[in-house]
Parts: C-alpha cells; structure tokens; sequence
C-alpha cells in the first residue's frame, strides 16, 4: 500500500503471472490492477482486484485500516479483473455498504448473488462524507455498460474505472513522477484498441462530462496514477475515440511463398520515398492482432495484401478483418494487393472490405498472377498514398 494523495491509498496489486488478458491479449509487461483506499472520516475502498490477489490484497487493506471497519466499497466496473475479490471482501467487512448504479447491482446479484446492504446512485449524485464529497457519473460501454467513474470533488481525483488504463505492471512506482511513462502509452493505444475500440462515440460522451471538471489525479484500474501526464492520457483517448490517425500508415500482409511479402516491401519503399515516416509492417502469420490493432487506430492509413486461399481471402487476414470489423473503426484511408496462382478473388474481397467499412480507397488495387512482376503497379500504390496523406 502507498499513501498517493490526502488520506488516498494505493492498495493495488501487479499480476505478472498471466500470459494473456481476457484470454486474448498477450502481456508481455504484466498487468496491475489497481484499487484505491479513502481513510478520512468514513472508510472508502473504490473497486477491488482479481481474486488469484485477494490474500495480498486484504493484507494491504488491513494496513491501512488499522482496526477501523470498511464503510463503503464503491463499484466502478464489475468485470472480474477489478470485482473478482467482492464476495470475499463481504466477509471480511460485512457491514460495509456497496455503492453502484442499477445496472452495477444486477450484475453484482448474477456474478455474486450480493443483494443486501446496497447503496444505488444515479448519473451526478453524490455522497459526502465529511472530509471527502464524492460525485458519481455513469459511463456506459467504457467498456461495459454499468461503468461509472467517481470524482472526489474535494481532491480533484477521478477514479476512472478502465478508461485511461494500460497494460504493464507497475515497476515500484504508481504515480507517473516516480518512474519513467516511455513504455505505457504504446500500452495504452494497444489497451484502447483491443479493449474500448468499439465504443468511441460513447468514449466521446463521457469525455464530455469531464469536460468542465478541475481534474488533478486520474486513478484508473490498470496501469500508472495520472499526474503530471493526465491530460495526454486524456488526449489520447479523445484521438482514438474520435478515430482519428497519425499520418502514418500500418502495411499488414499475409503471404504463404515470398510474394506477398516482396509486394509489401516494393510498397513500403515507394511510402517511404513519398515522404511517409511512419510505416508499421506486420507479417499478419507472425505479428499479434493486439498489436496490430493498436497500429491500425494509431494511424490514418491502412494497406492490406495477402495470396487468394480456397477462392477466398489468406485465413489470418481474414481474421484480422473480422476483428477490425467489430470494432467499426472509422475515417480510414485502405488499399490493398493480392497474390494467386490459378484463380484471383483476394483482391475482390479485400476491395470489398474496404467499401464496407466506408473507407476512402486510395490508389489502384494490384494483383500478381504466379511470380510475374507488378513492380511498376505496387510503386504506384505506394505513391499514390503516400500522396493522399500529404
């Protein structure tokens, strides 16, 4: 535990133990999940972490109580990474009275059939409790529907639930002035997009609630307390939430021989040549959809190429377009190349990718039969985005 603000708590906990978060994305740096604990006149804990870390977790709790009860516990977001350790926690403190919205108690009945000793706000109530005032504002689908954030009006902190988080675990330091940030906002953009994606209107929504407020901490559930960096957090999920990319271009390609692959580099050269700074290359067989992702939100162009397969699309490409799909990423710039031997349909379908998600096609799409050279055509394309772009 660590004392970050004025009778506020860090009681979180690092897991650098699980390989993939929700069993989908891969974590190289670990994960934390991140608790809070107000000691002032009434005891507050502000969400709890994943039970395989509920016996540090209560230990760290314990410590800062000292003997005095849990009052409250403050639910932001119910997913099991931050509420797996409630029904333990009822145990321990069972007096404690738990504070969420209507959607928050439904779920808290189905995952731990919790039922009693409820305390149900709605958007911009508050709670005062002599030396801290709480207002809570809800935040649907960041990234569930029954999220709320809590501002401790008195200290200018918000306890953000998800939103601003990022993969890694935290390396001694919590707050962002103990330690080097460098690392966690690709972590950040890779959390956003493989996580939040999907929801950037709603993302936008509770952005503008926070508009007006004086924000001086931001404690989110994953990753560092947002100081000094608070409002480049903030930056960054209103750029991605507003689907709005660098200039830059992510250039991902499936290829089973070399020729796919020999298109992209001929592309990414002709990129580069046009005054494109920013290429990220992915061999889609090699490199993670989470990082993948991550680059497709962080930059405004996108060209894809692969071999046709069974008269279709190469099976690793068409899985990361089902992904990219999902998450309705909008205002792209696309092009795309394919490869076949006997029969061309890839570039067909990828053409018709591009026109479904709304995407502006930039260039003419190329198409290689056998090994028989287009050079000359993926230079255009090349050219021609790194044309649009400027």
């Amino acid at each position: 535990m660590k004392l970050i603000a004025n009778d506020i708590y860090y009681t979180g906990v690092n897991d650098r133990q699980k390989r993939l978060f929700e069993n989908l994305w891969p974590l190289p740096y670990g994960v934390s999940y991140n608790s809070y604990l107000i000691k002032g006149e009434k005891t507050i804990l502000v969400d709890t972490v994943d039970i395989c870390y509920s016996e540090i977790f209560f230990e760290k709790i314990a410590e800062v109580l000292n003997g005095r009860p849990l009052d409250y516990l403050i639910i932001n977001h119910m997913e099991p990474d931050h509420s797996g350790s409630i029904h333990l926690l009822r145990e321990k403190y069972p007096d404690m009275r738990i504070i969420g919205n209507k959607l928050t108690f439904g779920m808290l009945s189905g995952y731990y059939d919790i039922t009693d000793g409820l305390h149900e706000v709605k958007d911009g109530d508050t709670l005062d409790t002599g030396s801290h005032k709480l207002r809570f504002h809800t935040a649907p689908m960041v990234h569930w529907p029954e999220v709320m954030f809590t501002y401790d009006e008195t200290d200018k902190i918000l306890f953000s639930a998800d939103a601003f988080g990022t993969y890694g675990a935290l390396n001694g330091g919590i707050i962002d002035t103990e330690m080097n940030t460098a690392r966690y906002w690709d972590e950040m953009i890779r959390y956003y997009s493989n996580i939040v994606g999907k929801y950037g209107s709603h993302v936008q929504r509770a952005l503008q609630k926070l508009a007006g407020m004086d924000i001086r901490m931001i404690c989110s559930t994953h990753g560092p307390v947002w100081t000094e960096e608070r409002t480049k957090a903030i930056g960054i999920y209103d750029r991605l939430s507003r689907y709005e990319g660098l200039n830059g271009v992510t250039l991902v390609y499936g290829s089973m021989y070399g020729h796919a692959e020999q298109m992209a580099e001929t592309i990414a050269s002709a990129l580069a040549d046009g005054g494109v700074r920013e290429i990220a290359m992915h061999n889609v067989s090699v490199a993670h959809a989470s990082c993948i992702l991550r680059d497709i939100f962080n930059y405004k162009a996108l060209i894809v190429g692969c071999p046709t397969y069974s008269n279709h699309i190469f099976p690793e490409i068409e899985a990361l377009l089902g992904k990219i799909e999902i998450r309705e990423i909008k205002n792209r710039l696309f092009g795309c190349f394919g490869t076949f031997t006997w029969a061309g349909t890839a570039v067909k379908h990828l053409a018709a990718f591009g026109e479904t998600m709304k995407w502006e096609i930039v260039g003419n799409p190329v198409e290689q039969k056998q090994n028989i050279s287009t050079e000359k055509q993926c230079i255009e394309l090349g050219r021609a985005m790194a044309q649009r772009l400027r």
